[in-house]
C-alpha cells in the first residue's frame, strides 16, 4: 500500500518521480547508444543496397556483351526480310534470295452435325462423344495425332461421356497440333504448331467420327539462297552466325522443269531474274555510347554518396532524444534535432574509405594496352569531385565506332580465360572490389531479416537489450523501496501526530 503525503503534506509522488529521473540517467544513456547503433545499422544496410545495385548494373550493362554488340542493320528490301543482330561481335553483310516461305501443315475436317444440325460453339462443350455417329454408347475411344517432324504418334484416350470440347483441349495441350472449332462452317480445323515440311496425321475411330481426317495440306520448309548457298530451314525465322533472319516474302520463286519437277540434282530451279536482297551491319554507336555514359553516371553517383557518408559531420552534443524529452518538444524541433543526431554514423568508416581508394586506383589500370584515357574518360581534376569521371564525348564515340569490341574488353575482359593471365577488365575489377566490401558490411550489419546474433552490430544490440532489461528491473526495485520508505515515514508521522493529539486532549481535559 502506497501512502502519499497524507501526514507530512509532501508531494511524495513528485519527489519520487524526480528521484527516479536521476536514477534513470544511466539507462537513458544506454537507450541513446542503442538508438544510435540502430541508425548506424540502417545506414550500413542502405550503403550495401547501393553497392548491390551497382554490382548488378556493372554485370548487366558492362560485363555482358548485349549492349556492346548493338548494331544498326540495313536491308535493301525490309518488306522481304528482316535482319537483327543477337550476339555477333563483328559486323556482317551478305545477300539472300527467298524462293519459298515455310508454312505449317494444316487439316480441315468435315461438317459436324447432330440430328442434322450444325453445332454452336456452346454445343461443342456440352455435346458428348457418344452423340456422334459410329461411336458406341459406352466405353473408351481413341485418337492418334502425329505432328510433322515427329517420328511417334501421340495417343489420346477419351470416355464417350467426354465432350467434343475436351477432345479439342487435349489435342492443344498434349500434341504438337493446334485445333479449334469454327461455328460458321461447323468444322474442326487443325494446324501444326511448328512450320516445316511434313504431313499432319490424325487417325483412330474418333478421328472419323469428328470428320478430322480429310483435307490435308502438307507443311513446307523455307527455301532460300544465302550468299550463293541454296539451303532450307523449317521456320521463316532462324539464326546464322549470331544474327537473326526473318523471311517475309518470296523474292525469287521456284519453277517446275519440263517434267513438272522443281528439284534437279539436289537443287531447286529458280525463276530467272529474281530479286536479290542485300544487308549489312554497323555498330550502334549511340546505344553503346549511352550505356557507357549511364554507367559512368552510376559510378559518379555512388562515389558521391559514399564520400558524403564518410565525411558527414558528427554532432556529439546532439544525442538521440528520450521519450520524456520528446514530450516537451514540437514536431519540427524533434525533426531538426534528430537530423543532427543521425549525422555522421559512418564518418571515417575504414572499409568504405578503402573501397573508394580501391575504385579510384582500379580506373588507372590498363587492360590489353588500353586505358580509360584512350577512350576519352578521365578523372576530374577538381579536388571537391573526389575522383569523379569526366567524358570527352567525341573521343568516346570515335573509339566505339572504330572498335566497339575492344572498348567492351576494356571493361569486361576475363583474364581467367587467357593463358597470359592479363588483368581483368575495369568493370570486373570494380565489381570484385564492391562485392568484397558488401561481404564485410554484411558481417557487420547483416541484411533485412538477419537474426541479431549473426552479425557484430546485432550482437551489440542484443547486449544492450539485456542491459536495459536488467536496469529496468533495478529501477522497479528502487522505486518500490522509495515508496516503502516514504510510506513508513508517513505512518510514523501519523503516529506521532496521533500521540500529540492524545496528549493535548489529555492536558486539555484536566484543566
Amino acid at each position: 500500500m502506497r501512502v502519499s503525503g497524507l501526514a507530512s503534506g509532501m508531494d511524495t509522488e513528485q519527489i519520487i518521480k524526480e528521484m527516479m529521473t536521476a536514477n534513470r540517467i544511466p539507462l537513458d544513456k544506454i537507450t541513446q547508444k542503442k538508438q544510435y547503433l540502430e541508425w548506424q545499422l540502417d545506414d550500413y544496410r542502405s550503403v550495401n543496397r547501393q553497392l548491390f545495385d551497382f554490382s548488378q548494373n556493372t554485370f548487366n550493362n558492362m560485363i555482358l556483351s548485349k549492349n556492346f554488340t548493338a548494331k544498326n542493320v540495313s536491308v535493301s528490301s525490309p518488306d522481304a526480310v528482316a535482319v537483327k543482330n543477337l550476339s555477333s561481335t563483328s559486323d556482317f553483310s551478305g545477300t539472300i534470295e527467298i524462293h519459298q516461305l515455310a508454312k505449317n501443315a494444316t487439316m480441315q475436317g468435315g461438317e459436324i452435325t447432330i440430328g442434322g444440325k450444325k453445332l454452336t460453339s456452346a454445343d461443342v462443350n456440352t455435346t458428348k462423344l457418344s452423340s456422334l455417329e459410329n461411336i458406341q454408347s459406352t466405353g473408351k475411344v481413341k485418337l492418334s495425332v502425329t505432328a510433322p517432324g515427329s517420328t511417334e504418334a501421340t495417343e489420346l484416350e477419351f470416355s464417350v461421356d467426354d465432350s467434343i470440347g475436351v477432345v479439342i483441349a487435349q489435342i492443344n495441350e498434349k500434341t504438337g497440333v493446334n485445333a479449334f472449332y469454327d461455328e460458321f462452317t461447323g468444322k474442326i480445323a487443325l494446324s501444326a504448331k511448328n512450320s516445316g515440311s511434313g504431313t499432319l496425321k490424325i487417325e483412330g475411330d474418333l478421328a472419323a467420327a469428328l470428320k478430322i481426317n480429310q483435307e490435308v495440306s502438307n507443311g513446307q520448309n523455307a527455301i532460300f539462297t544465302f550468299n550463293g548457298l541454296q539451303t532450307e530451314r523449317s521456320s521463316n525465322t532462324f539464326q546464322i552466325n549470331g544474327f537473326e533472319m526473318n523471311l517475309k516474302q518470296v523474292t525469287s520463286p521456284l519453277e517446275q522443269d519440263a517434267n513438272g519437277n522443281i528439284k534437279v540434282s539436289g537443287q531447286y530451279i529458280v525463276v530467272p531474274n529474281g530479286k536479290t536482297v542485300s544487308f549489312n551491319s554497323s555498330p550502334d554507336t549511340s546505344k553503346i555510347f549511352d550505356s557507357i555514359v549511364k554507367y559512368v553516371d552510376d559510378y559518379n553517383k555512388l562515389i558521391e554518396d559514399l564520400n558524403k557518408q564518410i565525411r558527414e559531420p558528427k554532432y556529439r552534443s546532439f544525442q538521440p532524444l528520450s521519450a520524456e524529452q520528446k514530450k516537451d518538444m514540437k514536431e519540427k524541433e524533434i525533426e531538426l534535432w534528430e537530423e543532427k543526431a543521425k549525422s555522421g554514423t559512418l564518418r571515417n568508416d575504414s572499409d568504405i574509405s578503402a573501397l573508394l581508394t580501391k575504385m579510384r586506383s582500379t580506373l588507372l589500370v590498363s587492360v590489353n594496352g588500353m586505358s580509360l584515357k584512350d577512350i576519352g574518360i578521365t578523372t576530374s581534376s577538381a579536388y571537391s569531385e573526389n575522383g569523379k569521371l569526366v567524358i570527352n564525348e567525341d573521343k568516346l564515340k570515335e573509339a566505339i565506332a572504330k572498335d566497339p569490341n575492344k572498348v567492351h574488353q576494356l571493361f569486361a575482359y576475363d583474364a581467367s580465360k587467357d593463358t597470359d593471365k592479363t588483368k581483368n577488365g575495369l568493370a570486373r575489377l570494380l565489381r570484385s572490389a564492391v562485392d568484397d566490401t558488401q561481404k564485410v558490411i554484411k558481417d557487420r550489419a547483416g541484411i533485412a531479416g538477419s537474426v541479431n546474433h549473426t552479425f557484430s552490430l546485432g550482437k551489440s544490440l542484443e547486449s544492450m537489450n539485456k542491459q536495459i532489461e536488467r536496469f529496468e528491473d533495478r529501477l522497479k526495485t528502487t522505486e518500490n523501496r522509495l515508496w516503502k520508505q516514504f510510506t513508513a515515514m508517513e505512518k510514523a508521522i501519523h503516529r506521532a501526530n496521533s500521540q500529540s493529539m492524545s496528549l493535548m486532549n489529555a492536558f486539555g481535559g484536566g484543566m
